[in-house]
């Protein structure tokens, strides 16, 4: 669990994500949560049946780095949004992280503020060296997430900008 000052970011179990497919609010119910306006996009619905969901199921791999990890607003006692890590640091020490904010909390800085804790719990894991992301050019928003958080733009494709957080100053690629 990592703590921020307006949030608490949680890591889901297995279970609790099997949970967090239904939004039926039983997540919210095991958590005990405020009831939250939370859908699943189809590209996240994708990755929690393709890729999270079995990599979380895998006892052989630390699922920190497979899981979504909600955040859960402490004055609402809602769930706000979630960040994935999308696996293992690879062995330049890189993980890529994927976030999203819920409608109804977009807008108030907390995406910037949850990115900004998991770059805090990253600097405490020696494997991890940087963080990647990817944004899609239209995403304003999104991108704005990762320049207040200092990543830098790496590259780009015909349709997203790649960023970059070195969390080793010291570090040459």
């Amino acid at each position: 669990m990592i703590e921020t000052n307006r949030l608490i970011l949680k890591p889901l179990t297995y279970e609790q994500l099997v949970k967090y497919t239904k939004c039926d609010d039983s997540l919210e119910e095991e958590l005990n949560l405020n009831k939250t306006s939370r859908t699943i996009s189809p590209e996240l619905k994708e990755a929690l049946e393709q890729t999270i969901l079995p990599n979380v199921a895998d006892k052989s791999k630390n699922y920190l780095y497979s899981t979504l990890w909600t955040a859960i607003s402490k004055t609402e006692n809602k769930m706000v949004g979630d960040l994935c890590i999308i696996g293992a640091p690879n062995a330049l020490g890189e993980i890529e992280i994927g976030y999203g904010t819920y409608d109804e909390f977009q807008n108030n800085g907390f995406m910037t503020e949850i990115v900004s804790g998991i770059i805090e719990w990253a600097k405490n894991q020696p494997e991890v060296k940087s963080i990647i992301a990817s944004t899609e050019k239209t995403n304003n928003a999104s991108f704005k997430v990762l320049e207040k958080n200092d990543f830098l733009k790496i590259g780009e494709t015909e349709t997203s900008f790649n960023w970059q957080l070195r969390l080793n100053k010291d570090q040459v690629s």
